[in-house]
């Protein structure tokens, strides 16, 4: 299983970018996905993730209300809508996924997905 990530990009503070991840290669039945983040120096930090059984949501407390999840069961593919972008919110930003269907509890940890993104970079800059 791969997970392609791509559609970051350099923004000024307050524009949008919609992130995309697609998984391949042998059958894959997620039972959830997720993006993590990752600023210079920093370490690796929840931002979303979506249940895949009924589509239930997790964020991050600082991105609530600017950022959306969704998926497209039908093309194994997870988006990150990124608007009213920070420069806070400059980073790397991964997608994971698991087949496990997970407690809701479960959807921050990282330690819950065993599928990783490459990562595509998001800047956020005047």
């Amino acid at each position: 299983v791969q997970l392609q990530a791509s559609g970051g990009g350099s923004v000024q503070p307050g524009g949008s970018l919609r992130l995309s991840c697609e998984a391949s290669g042998r059958t894959f039945n997620p039972g959830a996905m997720a993006w993590f983040r990752q600023a210079p120096g920093k370490g690796r930090e929840f931002v979303a993730a979506i249940r895949w059984s009924d589509a239930n949501t997790a964020y991050r407390d600082s991105v609530k209300g600017r950022f959306t999840i969704s998926r497209d069961n039908a093309k194994n593919t997870v988006y990150l809508q990124l608007n009213s972008l920070k420069p806070e919110d400059t980073a790397l930003y991964y997608c994971a996924g698991t087949v496990l269907r997970l407690i809701y509890g479960n959807l921050r940890d990282r330690a819950s997905y065993n599928y990783w993104g490459q990562g595509t970079l998001v800047t956020v800059s005047s």
